[in-house]
């Protein structure tokens, strides 16, 4: 007589969770540069907390099973999970812990609806703050939540974020993030540039300590 075996989970199918959608991270330059600037320097602000995870145009799969449920935040943040490596974060395996806080960067070409859903995304899901910039408009929002809900901040300029420490401005327009020691964020080629100058202060006092017979350890 032929058994007939029940299928195994290792014979089920898989559930493929794509770590793309085969979409750039950004519309243009400008775009670009803030996602990398918020990422980057959010990063460099936590960098001495292991439990601090950042990213930047990440997919976010916060049920199990459900592929199709997803959104990719432009910069996100999640207190509570080691740094490190992951193609996509899926929140049954982050410790059923979503990311407390979501950062977009508009481009030209987004349409209200898609604000709209990934707010309801981000309300249902457990954000504690959002927040919205658009360079071509100039204009930023935020939310905080409050009880089950995201309120919107009636102020932005000059607030902080209770989750980060960071400072908002507006400056003509242009978004300007502070961290807790009241430095700007800054791209890459102004970190750069500050070095330089930096190292260009560090020369000349060495120069003029050598005219006085000082001459300074190697």
């Amino acid at each position: 007589m032929l058994v007939m075996s029940a299928p195994t989970l290792s014979t089920a199918k898989k559930i493929v969770y794509p770590d793309s959608d085969g979409r750039p991270m950004a519309d243009n330059t400008l775009q670009f540069q803030y996602i990398v600037t918020i990422e980057g320097g959010l990063d460099a602000l936590f960098r001495h907390d292991p439990n601090v995870f950042v990213a930047g145009d990440l997919f976010w799969y916060p049920v199990e099973g459900r592929p199709d449920i997803c959104v990719a935040p432009d910069v996100l943040v999640a207190f509570g999970r080691p740094k490190g490596y992951r193609g996509s974060y899926k929140q049954w395996e982050e410790g059923g812990i979503a990311p407390q806080v979501d950062f977009e960067i508009l481009s030209p070409r987004v349409r209200h609806g898609e604000l709209r859903r990934k707010f309801e995304f981000y309300q249902r899901y457990g954000v504690e703050e959002y927040y919205v910039y658009n360079p071509d408009g100039e204009w930023l929002e935020g939310w905080r939540r409050v009880g089950d809900v995201l309120q919107e901040i009636p102020q932005m300029q000059g607030f902080v974020s209770p989750r980060l420490g960071v400072r908002f401005e507006l400056v003509e327009g242009k978004l300007q993030l502070f961290g807790p020691d009241n430095r700007p964020f800054a791209t890459y080629v102004e970190l750069t540039e500050q070095r330089d100058r930096e190292r260009q202060r560090a020369d000349r006092l060495a120069e003029e300590l050598r005219r006085h017979g000082i001459e300074l350890p190697p």
